[in-house]
Order: C-alpha cells, then structure tokens, then sequence
C-alpha cells in the first residue's frame, strides 16, 4: 500500500453556519479532509450550486490538500444552521440543494474503482438523485477496497431499509451511542451496545465495527479483536467533524498497515484535536505527531 491511500468521501457537501461564521462541512467530505492533512490522496464527490456559495466552497477546497470530483448544480449550495450549546450542535439542514442532485459522471466512476477506501452516509440518501447516484458508485468501487457506512443518523432522514440497502456494501459500519439505541429499536432488541456491535459484525462479515460513547470511551471491533479507548480530556471548542475525523484517521492509518489497536489510537488523538478547535475543518498544526503519540 502506498503511503498515500487514495481515499474518497461521496456524499453531502455544504456550508455550516455557525455562530462565529460559515465553516465548510458534510461528513464524507469531513472525513477525507481529515485523512489528507495526515497524508492520504484524498477526494470528495459531490454538487454545489452555481452560486457564489458553490463557487466559495470550490476556492475553499483549492486551498488545501483536497481534490474535487465536483459539478455545479441547478440547485442552491447546501447549508446547515448550526447552534451550538456547551460545544454540542444541533442540526437545522436545508432541504432541496445541490448535493441532493449529485449526478453521475465518468470520473466519479473512475475514482472509486481504483480507491483504496470509500466513505458514505445515510444523509444524502434522502433524494432519488444522489441515493442512485450513491448506489451506482458503490456497485463499481473496487472490491478490495475498504468502504467505510457511517449512519450519521439526522432530522429523520433514514428508515431501516435504506440502512440495510447501505450496509449491504459496507465492510466497516460506525455508530454512536444514540445511534444504537435507534438500531435496537429498529431490531426490536433489548440487549446491550456490545451485543448490538457483535450482531452487525457477524450478520454482515464485516471487518470492523466503531462504536463511540462520546465523551467517554470508543470501541473498534473486528473478528477477532477488540480495541477500547477511554476519551482523553480536552478543552472542547467544539464537537463539529470530530467523529469524521476520527473515521478518516482510522482508514488512513488502517490502510498504512497499522494494527487495529494503533490505528484506534490514532483515530482518537485526532478527533480530540479537532474537538479543541472550531469548526469541521481546522487548520493542522505543521507537527501533527505531537497528536498522534
């Protein structure tokens, strides 16, 4: 593997708007950002507006070690209205945008047939355009490839059928607490987080199952390890990306070659550090091993 993973976010992409400003964001582009400030090929595939939004979105990605697979949209650019309480958001997302209209191109389907890991989300399944859009690109990616499902579970956009259509192509699944309770619910299943994570990971031959307990611990399973991580303590500016940046340091460092154990480590570091910055995408620090150790 090389020490440059190509790995790609496919889904929502959009402007945050938070107290302080709009900040970029949306998960699977989260996740890539993340991964390619630690050394990955990273690329994010969506839709903008044609729209001074999309356009700054577009100047925004230029300015850092992202690539673009792109396309500008008859559609508005996506925003989310952030407030924030105790560093804890809470989501307002704006419906009908570009990237509920993310076309399929030729290079979208080049990327993910030659990726080494894969990211995606239930969000941007809320419309036909971009879940078929999803579908088709998740049906070409390379099989070897790592494909990370992130339920990323907001405003009810999700029912247990889509879920398992997403899962069916997935080989690592993550969950947070709240989020299991919904799958339990879902299952009909009074049992606890870790029998939950041990059904998903059978029933679906996965390669590994992250559960995070947010302030409190994380837990990575595979079929044959079990890796927990108390939180460490930080000064929480924000929580905003943290879970996305802990999903693209664990297929970065996992795609290096790194144990589960290491790999988990890492992801954990890296999440904290975001969590005592503002916004999705911060700034890394020019010796980001100082947050890896």
């Amino acid at each position: 593997m090389s020490n440059h993973p190509l790995i790609v976010g496919i889904g929502e992409l959009l402007w945050d708007r938070l107290p302080t400003g709009n900040r970029i964001g949306g998960a699977p582009a989260n996740v890539v950002y993340h991964a390619s400030n630690l050394g990955a090929d990273g690329y994010v595939i969506s839709a903008v507006g044609k729209d001074k939004l999309g356009d700054d979105i577009l100047k925004e990605i230029s300015r850092t070690k992202l690539h673009a697979c792109i396309e500008q949209v008859d559609y508005p650019t996506g925003t989310v209205h952030v407030s924030l309480s105790g560093g804890m958001p809470e989501y307002n997302i704006v419906e009908d945008v570009a990237w509920d209209y993310i076309p399929l191109t030729d290079n979208a389907l080049t990327l993910v047939k030659k990726a080494d890991a894969v990211c995606y989300g239930t969000i941007c399944s809320r419309n036909d355009v971009s879940h078929n859009t999803i579908m088709t690109l998740l049906k070409h990616t390379n099989p070897s490839s790592l494909r990370l499902f992130d339920i990323n579970i907001r405003n009810g956009y999700y029912s247990k059928e889509l879920i398992t259509e997403l899962l069916t192509f997935a080989n690592i699944f993550k969950i947070n607490k709240d989020e299991a309770i919904v799958l339990k619910s879902m299952l009909d299943a009074d049992i606890s987080d870790d029998e939950l994570c041990r059904i998903f990971l059978e029933k679906y031959n996965l390669k590994y199952i992250i559960f995070t307990d947010g302030g409190r611990s994380s837990t990575i399973y595979s079929q044959s390890e079990k890796s927990e991580i108390k939180t460490p303590p930080v000064n929480i500016v924000d929580t905003i990306g943290a879970g996305d940046a802990f999903s693209g340091a664990f297929l970065y460092s996992t795609l290096l070659g790194m144990s589960l154990e290491e790999s988990h480590k890492m992801a954990v570091n890296i999440s904290a550090f975001v969590c005592s910055q503002s916004g999705a995408w911060p700034a890394y620090p020019k010796v980001i091993e100082n947050y890896l150790k």
